[in-house]
């Protein structure tokens, strides 16, 4: 469901005040940024035509080493795809309880939960090094499924089909995690 009109133009002026379209007034750089997309899982079933108009959706931006990219509970606006450099997902970030939950590197996205759902934030992004970004935000994506209904179900099929994908490794995880517990409560059992 698109978001209310007023709201979206409001958000993607903020957007813009930090994020540059990357495609405004630049001319090679077109061709190297669609063979990147072209690898990138999501959208690699894409034809040319259709990597163009995601050219279009497609912000950019320069993070340094210890730069939050977005804190824990902020509002999610988007998700980011790490085209140089590394992020650490974080788990109560900057705190005494802080955990890292993931390192990412180039060809890995993030925050894809905000393109599906109106929710904040459940990690803290972190550029662990000099890092760029490249940003999809929500607003942008709803706008192409009401130019391009088709290509938007094709990239909204495939984000579903890799949620899946990590919602089922991370229900395998949680299986071994909670039979290690098992296996250990039994072990200390037995030594007593």
């Amino acid at each position: 469901m698109p978001m209310p009109e007023m709201n979206t133009r409001r958000m993607m002026k903020k957007i813009d005040l930090i994020w540059g379209n990357i495609f405004k007034g630049k001319g090679d750089q077109n061709q190297n940024i669609r063979q990147f997309l072209k690898v990138i899982p999501l959208f690699a079933q894409l034809h040319k035509r259709e990597l163009r108009e995601i050219e279009h959706l497609i912000h950019q931006r320069q993070y340094k080493g210890t730069e939050v990219i977005f804190w824990q509970n902020e509002p999610g606006v988007g998700m980011y795809i790490v085209q140089s450099g590394e992020v650490g997902i974080f788990a109560d970030y900057d705190t005494p309880q802080q955990k890292q939950l993931a390192r990412l590197c180039q060809g890995d996205f993030f925050g894809e939960m905000a393109l599906l759902e109106d929710d904040n934030r459940s990690a803290t992004a972190v550029a662990l090094s000099e890092t760029q970004l490249i940003g999809i935000f929500h607003p942008d994506l709803f706008d192409l499924f009401d130019r391009k209904p088709e290509l938007g179900i094709k990239v909204l099929s495939k984000l579903a089909t890799m949620l899946a994908q990590r919602l089922r490794r991370t229900n395998l995880e949680l299986q071994q995690l909670a039979q290690n517990r098992c296996q250990s409560k039994q072990e200390k059992q037995a030594s007593l």
